[in-house]
């Protein structure tokens, strides 16, 4: 199923700031919120999608893929639609729903709380990625292996030896942190932090699994597959979303951040979504015409060189550039024609030069601070 448009959902444009994506959200939030709209179906995906476009346009990196690549830029993202029951939406987004509703985090109430049923978040990882011009400008597969920390499987991540208990940590209750609370003339200060003795977790391990000491993950090698959509450019980057490490104690995976580099071509220098070469022709063919075979990014073709094109001259090759990103069409070729002055000539090559110099095509009338033509140069060169 097709997705709609993020900004066309919140009725905003891609110019609009991040108040006024929040803005939008709690409009549409109270309106197609299920407490207000009780067995209403339509209200209820109504109000996934909101959900769903303003995780992606509330956050500043989400919101660049999105606008670079579009639904295929976040794909590895949340997709609201899979959830059962609304209130799943809450806890796909972590903290930021915390308390008793989603009315709480925009209008007031409700206790946010540090989610501790899971241990410590895995880090990202970058990934580089060179792409020659012609993987570019048609799209590619790639088969990427990804060193990174895996979940270590005798223990299932937990770091715990098979068959050994886990209590609930002592010194935080299983909350996984401490509060501090401090007062001042200013009024009550709590200060929260990740609880020293656990690590964050809540729990204790009794017998540490031996595979990953603990851990709950390993180092390990995966293997995945990425669809590179054509027209990117060197610094567009894809997400894989939770292909990054794992994490301590079945702590969320990290992201796998794959980004492009645009390797240097032979023959083609990229202009946006154009391609450019040269083509050197000979003084005959650019007098008399030609029809001269050229590289193009997908092999070769024909091209008309018609008489009397000058040095400099460009040829555009409609549709033969880099296809557009996440768009229809493709850029142009263009082929700049420059001419070949020979090094040496023969004593026959210098005779024929001298009588055709002095023919009137080739001698135009011209102002003597435009510098010299062809045949001056030539003369000098050569005689």
């Amino acid at each position: 199923m097709s997705k709609s448009d993020y900004y066309d959902v919140l009725g905003i444009n891609k110019s609009s700031s991040i108040d006024d994506v929040k803005s939008a959200y709690r409009k549409l939030a109270m309106q197609y919120h299920p407490d207000r709209n009780p067995d209403n179906k339509e209200a209820e995906e109504k109000f996934k999608e909101a959900t769903e476009a303003y995780e992606v346009l509330s956050d500043a990196n989400k919101r660049s893929r999105y606008d670079q690549f579009g639904h295929q830029g976040i794909r590895g993202g949340q997709d609201f639609h899979q959830y059962q029951n609304v209130n799943d939406i809450f806890s796909a987004f972590g903290d930021m729903f915390s308390g008793s509703s989603i009315f709480d985090q925009f209008f007031g109430g409700g206790q946010q709380r540090r989610n501790t049923s899971m241990g410590e978040p895995g880090s990202d990882i970058r990934i580089r990625l060179p792409l020659t011009l012609e993987e570019i400008a048609d799209g590619t597969k790639k088969k990427l292996n990804i060193k990174r920390m895996v979940v270590c499987e005798p223990c299932g991540g937990k770091g715990a030896k098979p068959g050994s208990g886990i209590s609930s940590c002592s010194s935080c209750n299983g909350t996984g942190e401490i509060r501090q609370v401090s007062r001042s003339v200013f009024g009550q200060f709590v200060n929260i932090a990740p609880c020293a003795a656990c690590g964050g977790s809540g729990q204790i391990i009794k017998e540490p699994c031996v595979s990953c000491n603990g851990e709950g993950r390993i180092k390990g090698e995966t293997t995945e597959e990425l669809t590179i959509p054509a027209g990117v450019s060197t610094g567009n980057f894809i997400p894989l979303r939770g292909r990054g490490n794992a994490g301590r104690r079945g702590g969320h995976p990290g992201d796998a951040n794959v980004i492009f580099e645009e390797l240097e071509h032979e023959h083609f220098i990229r202009q946006n979504d154009d391609i450019i070469s040269e083509l050197i022709v000979s003084f005959p063919e650019a007098i008399l015409g030609a029809e001269i075979e050229v590289q193009t990014i997908n092999g070769f073709g024909e091209i008309e060189i018609k008489a009397g094109t000058q040095p400099g001259t460009e040829i555009r090759l409609r549709g033969k550039g880099i296809q557009h990103l996440n768009e229809k069409g493709r850029g142009d070729q263009i082929v700049r024609v420059n001419i070949h002055v020979p090094n040496s000539l023969s004593t026959k090559e210098k005779t024929l030069i001298k009588e055709l110099a002095d023919c009137e095509n080739f001698s135009p009338n011209r102002d003597e601070k435009k510098g010299k033509d062809f045949f001056d140069r030539v003369k000098e060169a050569f005689l």
